[in-house]
Protein backbone atom coordinates (compact mmCIF):
# COMPACT_ATOMS: atom_id res chain seq x y z
CA UNK A 1 0.00 0.00 0.00
CA UNK A 2 1.15 3.92 -0.72
CA UNK A 3 1.95 5.84 1.97
CA UNK A 4 -0.80 7.90 0.93
CA UNK A 5 -2.77 4.62 0.77
CA UNK A 6 -1.86 4.43 4.47
CA UNK A 7 -2.55 7.45 5.75
CA UNK A 8 -6.21 7.55 4.16
CA UNK A 9 -7.25 3.94 5.74
CA UNK A 10 -5.28 5.66 8.95
CA UNK A 11 -7.98 8.41 8.58
CA UNK A 12 -11.26 6.28 8.13
CA UNK A 13 -10.07 3.62 10.97
CA UNK A 14 -8.54 3.73 14.52
CA UNK A 15 -10.11 5.06 17.32
CA UNK A 16 -12.41 8.22 17.84
CA UNK A 17 -13.73 9.93 20.98
CA UNK A 18 -16.25 12.14 21.44
CA UNK A 19 -16.75 13.81 24.63
CA UNK A 20 -19.95 15.06 25.29
CA UNK A 21 -22.75 13.11 24.04
CA UNK A 22 -24.71 16.21 23.01
CA UNK A 23 -26.31 17.88 20.07
CA UNK A 24 -23.07 18.59 18.83
CA UNK A 25 -21.68 15.55 19.80
CA UNK A 26 -24.29 13.40 18.33
CA UNK A 27 -24.35 15.15 14.85
CA UNK A 28 -20.53 14.70 14.62
CA UNK A 29 -20.64 11.33 15.20
CA UNK A 30 -23.26 10.53 12.61
CA UNK A 31 -21.33 12.81 10.56
CA UNK A 32 -17.96 10.40 10.97
CA UNK A 33 -20.36 7.49 9.81
CA UNK A 34 -21.50 8.90 6.95
CA UNK A 35 -18.12 10.36 5.81
CA UNK A 36 -16.35 6.71 5.67
CA UNK A 37 -15.16 6.35 9.36
CA UNK A 38 -14.78 2.82 10.04
CA UNK A 39 -13.29 2.23 13.32
CA UNK A 40 -13.91 2.71 17.18
CA UNK A 41 -16.44 5.31 17.69
CA UNK A 42 -16.94 5.82 21.72
CA UNK A 43 -19.43 8.09 22.97
CA UNK A 44 -18.71 9.61 26.63
CA UNK A 45 -21.43 11.75 28.56
CA UNK A 46 -22.26 13.09 32.27
CA UNK A 47 -25.64 12.90 32.09
CA UNK A 48 -27.34 9.00 31.85
CA UNK A 49 -29.37 10.21 28.96
CA UNK A 50 -28.55 10.00 25.46
CA UNK A 51 -28.33 13.34 23.18
CA UNK A 52 -31.32 15.36 23.46
CA UNK A 53 -32.82 18.75 21.97
CA UNK A 54 -32.57 21.66 24.79
CA UNK A 55 -34.68 24.17 23.18
CA UNK A 56 -38.14 22.92 24.02
CA UNK A 57 -37.25 22.34 27.49
CA UNK A 58 -38.43 26.04 28.59
CA UNK A 59 -40.83 25.93 26.03
CA UNK A 60 -42.69 23.06 25.70
CA UNK A 61 -41.71 21.13 28.56
CA UNK A 62 -42.30 23.81 31.08
CA UNK A 63 -45.93 24.38 29.13
CA UNK A 64 -46.91 20.60 29.96
CA UNK A 65 -47.07 20.45 26.26
CA UNK A 66 -43.96 17.58 25.76
CA UNK A 67 -42.96 15.22 28.73
CA UNK A 68 -39.14 15.27 29.06
CA UNK A 69 -38.31 11.97 28.07
CA UNK A 70 -39.98 12.86 24.39
CA UNK A 71 -36.88 14.81 23.50
CA UNK A 72 -34.62 13.03 22.48
CA UNK A 73 -32.90 13.92 19.43
CA UNK A 74 -33.83 11.98 16.14
CA UNK A 75 -30.97 9.95 14.55
CA UNK A 76 -30.17 10.43 11.63
CA UNK A 77 -28.04 7.71 11.06
CA UNK A 78 -26.73 4.70 13.01
CA UNK A 79 -23.52 5.59 15.08
CA UNK A 80 -22.41 2.46 15.94
CA UNK A 81 -20.46 3.63 19.21
CA UNK A 82 -19.80 2.64 22.43
CA UNK A 83 -21.80 5.07 25.08
CA UNK A 84 -20.70 5.63 28.44
CA UNK A 85 -23.29 7.54 29.94
CA UNK A 86 -23.33 8.75 33.57
CA UNK A 87 -19.84 8.79 33.74
CA UNK A 88 -18.31 12.68 33.51
CA UNK A 89 -14.71 13.22 31.88
CA UNK A 90 -12.65 14.33 34.58
CA UNK A 91 -9.19 14.56 32.87
CA UNK A 92 -6.97 14.65 29.15
CA UNK A 93 -3.54 13.57 29.07
CA UNK A 94 -2.52 14.58 25.33
CA UNK A 95 0.70 12.92 25.25
CA UNK A 96 -0.71 9.49 26.44
CA UNK A 97 -3.86 10.32 24.06
CA UNK A 98 -5.98 9.25 27.16
CA UNK A 99 -9.46 10.60 28.62
CA UNK A 100 -9.71 10.04 32.33
CA UNK A 101 -13.18 9.18 33.91
CA UNK A 102 -14.76 10.07 36.98
CA UNK A 103 -15.11 5.85 37.82
CA UNK A 104 -11.56 5.94 37.09
CA UNK A 105 -11.40 4.28 33.92
CA UNK A 106 -9.14 5.54 30.97
CA UNK A 107 -10.08 5.86 27.34
CA UNK A 108 -7.31 6.32 24.31
CA UNK A 109 -7.57 8.04 21.48
CA UNK A 110 -6.00 8.38 18.35
CA UNK A 111 -8.43 11.65 17.52
CA UNK A 112 -10.96 13.05 20.17
CA UNK A 113 -13.74 15.37 19.80
CA UNK A 114 -14.29 17.77 22.84
CA UNK A 115 -18.60 18.74 22.68
CA UNK A 116 -19.07 19.42 26.63
CA UNK A 117 -20.89 22.01 26.03
CA UNK A 118 -22.10 24.58 29.21
CA UNK A 119 -23.87 24.18 32.35
CA UNK A 120 -26.29 26.73 34.35
CA UNK A 121 -24.51 28.76 36.52
CA UNK A 122 -26.33 28.40 40.04
CA UNK A 123 -26.97 30.57 43.02
CA UNK A 124 -23.74 31.62 44.55
CA UNK A 125 -24.84 31.27 48.27
CA UNK A 126 -24.78 27.15 48.63
CA UNK A 127 -27.06 27.31 51.65
CA UNK A 128 -29.50 28.81 49.92
CA UNK A 129 -28.87 27.12 46.83
CA UNK A 130 -30.24 24.05 48.41
CA UNK A 131 -33.15 25.19 49.60
CA UNK A 132 -36.58 23.43 48.24
CA UNK A 133 -37.88 25.39 45.27
CA UNK A 134 -34.88 26.68 43.98
CA UNK A 135 -33.76 25.54 40.25
CA UNK A 136 -32.14 26.13 37.38
CA UNK A 137 -32.61 24.85 33.70
CA UNK A 138 -30.35 23.40 31.77
CA UNK A 139 -31.01 19.25 31.75
CA UNK A 140 -33.97 17.07 30.90
CA UNK A 141 -33.51 16.47 34.72
CA UNK A 142 -33.91 19.73 35.44
CA UNK A 143 -37.26 20.36 33.32
CA UNK A 144 -38.56 16.96 34.74
CA UNK A 145 -38.53 18.82 38.41
CA UNK A 146 -39.46 21.99 37.58
CA UNK A 147 -42.37 21.19 35.63
CA UNK A 148 -43.62 18.96 38.40
CA UNK A 149 -43.31 22.00 40.69
CA UNK A 150 -44.86 24.36 38.52
CA UNK A 151 -47.98 21.80 38.37
CA UNK A 152 -48.52 21.98 41.60
CA UNK A 153 -49.50 25.67 41.36
CA UNK A 154 -47.20 27.62 43.39
CA UNK A 155 -48.62 31.01 44.59
CA UNK A 156 -45.51 32.69 43.01
CA UNK A 157 -42.80 32.27 40.89
CA UNK A 158 -39.56 34.34 40.96
CA UNK A 159 -37.28 34.00 38.10
CA UNK A 160 -33.91 35.53 38.39
CA UNK A 161 -32.42 36.91 34.68
CA UNK A 162 -34.16 38.00 32.19
CA UNK A 163 -31.97 36.42 29.28
CA UNK A 164 -33.31 34.22 26.87
CA UNK A 165 -34.07 31.13 29.45
CA UNK A 166 -34.86 33.42 31.77
CA UNK A 167 -38.02 34.99 29.94
CA UNK A 168 -39.28 31.96 28.43
CA UNK A 169 -39.39 30.21 31.76
CA UNK A 170 -41.42 33.60 32.72
CA UNK A 171 -43.48 33.03 29.57
CA UNK A 172 -44.12 29.68 30.27
CA UNK A 173 -45.01 30.21 33.60
CA UNK A 174 -47.90 32.44 32.55
CA UNK A 175 -49.02 30.36 30.23
CA UNK A 176 -49.92 28.37 32.89
CA UNK A 177 -51.25 31.30 34.80
CA UNK A 178 -49.27 31.27 37.45
CA UNK A 179 -47.88 34.85 38.92
CA UNK A 180 -44.11 35.52 37.90
CA UNK A 181 -41.77 37.90 39.01
CA UNK A 182 -38.80 38.69 36.94
CA UNK A 183 -35.59 40.20 38.64
CA UNK A 184 -33.38 41.70 36.17
CA UNK A 185 -29.92 43.40 37.39
CA UNK A 186 -29.61 44.91 33.60
CA UNK A 187 -32.20 47.73 32.99
CA UNK A 188 -34.48 45.54 30.68
CA UNK A 189 -34.74 42.10 29.50
CA UNK A 190 -32.53 40.74 27.14
CA UNK A 191 -30.32 43.76 27.05
CA UNK A 192 -26.93 41.79 27.15
CA UNK A 193 -28.12 39.64 23.63
CA UNK A 194 -30.26 42.37 21.91
CA UNK A 195 -29.28 45.98 23.11
CA UNK A 196 -31.44 48.48 25.27
CA UNK A 197 -33.63 49.27 22.35
CA UNK A 198 -35.28 46.07 21.73
CA UNK A 199 -34.67 45.21 25.54
CA UNK A 200 -37.48 48.10 26.42
CA UNK A 201 -39.55 46.14 23.79
CA UNK A 202 -39.26 43.07 25.58
CA UNK A 203 -40.39 44.84 28.64
CA UNK A 204 -43.39 45.93 27.35
CA UNK A 205 -44.18 42.65 26.21
CA UNK A 206 -43.47 41.34 29.71
CA UNK A 207 -45.51 43.91 31.84
CA UNK A 208 -48.42 43.34 28.89
CA UNK A 209 -48.48 39.79 29.86
CA UNK A 210 -48.86 40.61 33.81
CA UNK A 211 -45.41 39.65 34.78
CA UNK A 212 -44.18 41.75 37.48
CA UNK A 213 -40.55 42.63 35.87
CA UNK A 214 -38.24 44.55 38.43
CA UNK A 215 -35.06 46.15 36.00
CA UNK A 216 -31.82 47.36 37.76
CA UNK A 217 -32.01 45.38 41.14
CA UNK A 218 -30.41 42.53 41.83
CA UNK A 219 -31.62 39.82 44.48
CA UNK A 220 -29.45 39.93 47.62
CA UNK A 221 -30.65 37.08 49.65
CA UNK A 222 -32.68 34.28 49.30
CA UNK A 223 -35.13 33.04 52.50
CA UNK A 224 -36.10 29.46 53.53
CA UNK A 225 -38.65 28.40 56.40
CA UNK A 226 -37.90 25.90 59.18
CA UNK A 227 -38.67 23.07 57.07
CA UNK A 228 -35.94 24.11 54.16
CA UNK A 229 -38.22 25.65 51.73
CA UNK A 230 -37.94 28.56 49.99
CA UNK A 231 -40.39 31.26 50.67
CA UNK A 232 -39.48 34.86 50.18
CA UNK A 233 -36.40 36.85 48.18
CA UNK A 234 -34.61 40.03 48.97
CA UNK A 235 -33.86 42.52 46.27
CA UNK A 236 -30.96 45.32 46.12
CA UNK A 237 -33.55 48.34 46.67
CA UNK A 238 -35.12 46.96 49.61
CA UNK A 239 -37.88 45.19 48.98
CA UNK A 240 -38.78 41.75 49.33
CA UNK A 241 -41.22 39.32 47.32
CA UNK A 242 -42.71 35.65 48.54
CA UNK A 243 -41.99 32.94 46.25
CA UNK A 244 -42.27 28.93 46.52
CA UNK A 245 -40.34 28.28 43.45
CA UNK A 246 -37.25 30.51 42.37
CA UNK A 247 -35.68 29.25 38.80
CA UNK A 248 -32.06 30.97 38.67
CA UNK A 249 -31.01 32.07 35.34
CA UNK A 250 -28.04 33.67 35.64
CA UNK A 251 -26.31 32.76 32.31
CA UNK A 252 -24.25 29.52 31.61
CA UNK A 253 -20.42 28.55 32.65
CA UNK A 254 -18.61 25.94 29.92
CA UNK A 255 -17.47 22.95 30.87
CA UNK A 256 -13.95 23.10 30.58
CA UNK A 257 -12.32 22.21 34.68
CA UNK A 258 -11.99 18.73 33.27
CA UNK A 259 -9.43 20.31 30.89
CA UNK A 260 -7.36 21.93 33.44
CA UNK A 261 -3.62 20.69 33.12
CA UNK A 262 -3.73 19.43 29.83
CA UNK A 263 -2.04 22.05 28.09
CA UNK A 264 -5.17 22.95 25.84
CA UNK A 265 -5.86 27.14 25.53
CA UNK A 266 -8.94 25.93 27.62
CA UNK A 267 -10.63 28.41 30.57
CA UNK A 268 -13.31 30.20 31.34
CA UNK A 269 -14.32 31.96 27.78
CA UNK A 270 -14.18 28.14 26.40
CA UNK A 271 -11.57 25.87 23.81
CA UNK A 272 -9.65 28.00 21.49
CA UNK A 273 -9.96 26.61 17.76
CA UNK A 274 -8.71 27.19 14.68
CA UNK A 275 -11.35 28.05 11.77
CA UNK A 276 -11.19 24.11 11.25
CA UNK A 277 -11.97 23.45 14.69
CA UNK A 278 -8.72 22.14 15.73
CA UNK A 279 -7.90 23.08 19.02
CA UNK A 280 -5.45 25.23 20.10
CA UNK A 281 -2.60 24.62 23.19
CA UNK A 282 -1.87 27.19 25.60
CA UNK A 283 0.94 28.46 23.69
CA UNK A 284 -1.32 28.97 20.74
CA UNK A 285 -0.06 26.28 18.36
CA UNK A 286 -2.92 24.26 16.74
CA UNK A 287 -2.75 20.70 17.85
CA UNK A 288 -4.40 17.58 14.70
CA UNK A 289 -5.33 15.45 16.92
CA UNK A 290 -8.23 17.39 19.57
CA UNK A 291 -10.99 18.91 17.73
CA UNK A 292 -13.57 21.00 19.38
CA UNK A 293 -17.08 21.86 18.71
CA UNK A 294 -20.51 23.42 19.82
CA UNK A 295 -20.92 25.61 22.45
CA UNK A 296 -17.93 25.07 24.41
CA UNK A 297 -15.92 26.42 21.50
CA UNK A 298 -14.26 29.33 20.89
CA UNK A 299 -13.18 30.32 17.06
CA UNK A 300 -12.38 32.95 14.48
CA UNK A 301 -15.02 34.40 12.26
CA UNK A 302 -13.57 36.21 9.29
CA UNK A 303 -16.85 37.95 9.01
CA UNK A 304 -16.29 39.95 12.61
CA UNK A 305 -12.77 40.61 12.57
CA UNK A 306 -11.41 37.72 13.39
CA UNK A 307 -12.09 38.06 16.76
CA UNK A 308 -13.07 34.34 18.52
CA UNK A 309 -16.62 34.08 19.13
CA UNK A 310 -18.30 31.74 22.08
CA UNK A 311 -21.35 30.70 20.18
CA UNK A 312 -24.81 29.34 22.42
CA UNK A 313 -26.61 28.72 19.22
CA UNK A 314 -28.35 24.89 18.50
CA UNK A 315 -27.86 26.10 14.82
CA UNK A 316 -24.05 26.54 15.49
CA UNK A 317 -23.40 23.70 16.86
CA UNK A 318 -24.67 20.95 15.14
CA UNK A 319 -22.83 22.84 11.59
CA UNK A 320 -19.38 23.11 13.62
CA UNK A 321 -19.57 19.47 14.75
CA UNK A 322 -20.01 18.48 11.03
CA UNK A 323 -17.60 20.40 9.63
CA UNK A 324 -15.02 19.24 12.73
CA UNK A 325 -16.50 15.35 11.90
CA UNK A 326 -15.45 15.96 8.54
CA UNK A 327 -12.17 17.15 9.04
CA UNK A 328 -10.87 14.80 11.35
CA UNK A 329 -11.02 12.60 8.76
CA UNK A 330 -9.99 14.33 5.82
CA UNK A 331 -6.64 14.94 4.04
CA UNK A 332 -5.27 18.99 4.90
CA UNK A 333 -6.08 19.75 1.25
CA UNK A 334 -9.39 18.69 1.67
CA UNK A 335 -10.64 20.40 5.14
CA UNK A 336 -12.93 23.17 5.22
CA UNK A 337 -13.54 25.63 7.70
CA UNK A 338 -16.43 26.64 10.04
CA UNK A 339 -18.35 29.59 8.57
CA UNK A 340 -21.41 29.35 10.24
CA UNK A 341 -23.88 32.91 10.11
CA UNK A 342 -24.39 33.29 14.08
CA UNK A 343 -28.51 32.91 14.20
CA UNK A 344 -30.97 32.40 16.79
CA UNK A 345 -34.68 32.46 17.49
CA UNK A 346 -36.96 32.06 21.08
CA UNK A 347 -40.35 32.22 21.58
CA UNK A 348 -42.00 34.04 24.25
CA UNK A 349 -45.11 36.07 25.22
CA UNK A 350 -46.98 34.89 21.90
CA UNK A 351 -44.02 36.60 19.71
CA UNK A 352 -41.10 34.58 17.64
CA UNK A 353 -37.58 36.60 17.89
CA UNK A 354 -34.98 35.60 15.21
CA UNK A 355 -31.63 36.93 14.92
CA UNK A 356 -29.17 36.75 12.52
CA UNK A 357 -24.90 38.22 12.78
CA UNK A 358 -23.62 39.54 16.16
CA UNK A 359 -25.69 42.04 17.50
CA UNK A 360 -23.41 43.05 20.89
CA UNK A 361 -20.90 44.01 18.39
CA UNK A 362 -23.42 46.82 17.66
CA UNK A 363 -22.97 50.40 18.22
CA UNK A 364 -25.97 51.65 16.42
CA UNK A 365 -29.49 50.27 15.12
CA UNK A 366 -31.95 50.97 12.75
CA UNK A 367 -35.81 49.70 12.40
CA UNK A 368 -36.15 49.16 8.98
CA UNK A 369 -39.64 47.11 8.80
CA UNK A 370 -42.30 47.80 11.00
CA UNK A 371 -42.63 49.37 14.24
CA UNK A 372 -41.37 48.95 18.05
CA UNK A 373 -44.43 49.79 19.37
CA UNK A 374 -46.50 47.30 17.43
CA UNK A 375 -44.05 44.57 18.56
CA UNK A 376 -43.29 43.83 14.97
CA UNK A 377 -40.47 44.49 13.14
CA UNK A 378 -37.02 44.50 11.60
CA UNK A 379 -34.16 46.41 13.67
CA UNK A 380 -30.39 46.56 11.73
CA UNK A 381 -27.48 46.75 13.70
CA UNK A 382 -24.51 48.67 12.34
CA UNK A 383 -20.47 48.71 13.44
CA UNK A 384 -18.04 50.94 12.15
CA UNK A 385 -20.38 52.02 9.51
CA UNK A 386 -21.45 48.59 8.27
CA UNK A 387 -24.44 45.98 8.58
CA UNK A 388 -23.30 43.48 11.25
CA UNK A 389 -26.58 42.07 12.71
CA UNK A 390 -29.86 42.03 12.05
CA UNK A 391 -33.21 41.04 14.58
CA UNK A 392 -36.97 40.00 14.03
CA UNK A 393 -39.91 40.02 16.23
CA UNK A 394 -42.48 38.30 14.38
CA UNK A 395 -40.97 39.11 10.67
CA UNK A 396 -38.78 36.44 10.28
CA UNK A 397 -39.20 36.61 6.31
CA UNK A 398 -36.66 39.76 6.45
CA UNK A 399 -33.58 37.35 7.56
CA UNK A 400 -32.38 36.06 5.08
CA UNK A 401 -31.98 39.36 3.49
CA UNK A 402 -30.13 41.07 5.67
CA UNK A 403 -27.56 37.66 6.25
CA UNK A 404 -26.60 38.72 2.58
CA UNK A 405 -25.98 42.46 4.05
CA UNK A 406 -23.62 41.53 6.65
CA UNK A 407 -22.22 38.75 4.38
CA UNK A 408 -21.35 41.48 1.73
CA UNK A 409 -20.65 43.97 4.57
CA UNK A 410 -22.97 45.92 3.16
CA UNK A 411 -23.00 49.95 4.49
CA UNK A 412 -24.78 51.00 7.42
CA UNK A 413 -27.32 52.47 7.81
CA UNK A 414 -28.84 50.60 4.57
CA UNK A 415 -28.93 52.60 1.62
CA UNK A 416 -32.66 51.14 0.07
CA UNK A 417 -36.08 52.95 1.54
CA UNK A 418 -38.38 49.86 2.88
CA UNK A 419 -41.85 50.51 2.16
CA UNK A 420 -43.76 50.54 5.72
CA UNK A 421 -40.62 52.22 7.79
CA UNK A 422 -41.90 54.63 10.22
CA UNK A 423 -40.52 57.96 11.35
CA UNK A 424 -38.65 56.27 14.18
CA UNK A 425 -36.62 54.05 11.25
CA UNK A 426 -35.60 57.16 9.29
CA UNK A 427 -32.22 57.95 11.42
CA UNK A 428 -29.82 55.50 13.06
CA UNK A 429 -30.04 55.49 17.13
CA UNK A 430 -27.34 53.88 19.86
CA UNK A 431 -28.23 50.40 20.46
CA UNK A 432 -28.00 50.83 23.93
CA UNK A 433 -25.25 47.31 24.76
CA UNK A 434 -24.52 47.82 28.48
CA UNK A 435 -20.36 48.12 29.18
CA UNK A 436 -19.06 44.49 27.78
CA UNK A 437 -17.08 44.38 31.35
CA UNK A 438 -19.94 44.50 32.74
CA UNK A 439 -21.61 40.68 33.98
CA UNK A 440 -24.68 40.05 32.07
CA UNK A 441 -27.44 37.44 31.36
CA UNK A 442 -28.57 37.83 28.34
CA UNK A 443 -25.59 37.37 26.03
CA UNK A 444 -25.60 34.39 23.32
CA UNK A 445 -22.44 35.52 21.41
CA UNK A 446 -19.70 36.00 23.03
CA UNK A 447 -16.69 38.12 21.54
CA UNK A 448 -13.30 37.07 23.83
CA UNK A 449 -10.92 38.46 21.83
CA UNK A 450 -8.00 37.19 19.49
CA UNK A 451 -5.78 35.45 21.78
CA UNK A 452 -6.26 31.63 21.04
CA UNK A 453 -5.28 30.98 25.05
CA UNK A 454 -6.60 31.92 28.10
CA UNK A 455 -3.20 32.32 29.44
CA UNK A 456 -0.22 35.26 29.75
CA UNK A 457 2.81 33.91 28.87
CA UNK A 458 5.63 35.76 29.80
CA UNK A 459 9.04 36.27 27.63
CA UNK A 460 12.02 35.59 29.25
CA UNK A 461 15.21 35.91 27.29
CA UNK A 462 18.13 33.91 27.52
CA UNK A 463 21.01 35.85 28.83
CA UNK A 464 23.95 35.62 26.60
Amino acid sequence: MSVNGSLEAFRREGRIVVVGASLAGLRAAETLRAEGFRGTLTMIGDEPHEPYDRPPLSKQVLLGLVPPDHTALPRRRAVDARWRLGTAATGLDPAAKQVTLADGDTVAYDRLLIATGVRSRPWPNELESDLDGVFVLRTRDHAARLHHRLSAGPRRVLVIGAGFTGSEIASACRGRGLPVTVAERGPAPLVGALGGVIGEVAAELQRAHGVDLRCGVQVTGLEGDPAGRVRRAHFSDGTAVEAEVVVVCLGATRNTEWLAGSGLGAGPRGIACDAGCRAFDVRGIVTDDVFVAGDVARSPHPLFGYQFLSLEHWGNAVAQAETAAHNMISASADRRPHLWMPSFWSAQFGVNIKSVGVPPMADQLLVTQGSLADHRFTAVYGHQGRVIAATTFDQGKWLEFYERQIERAAPFPPEFPTVDRRPEGLHPVPAGFPDPSLPSHGPTVTLSGHSPADRRLTFTPRRA
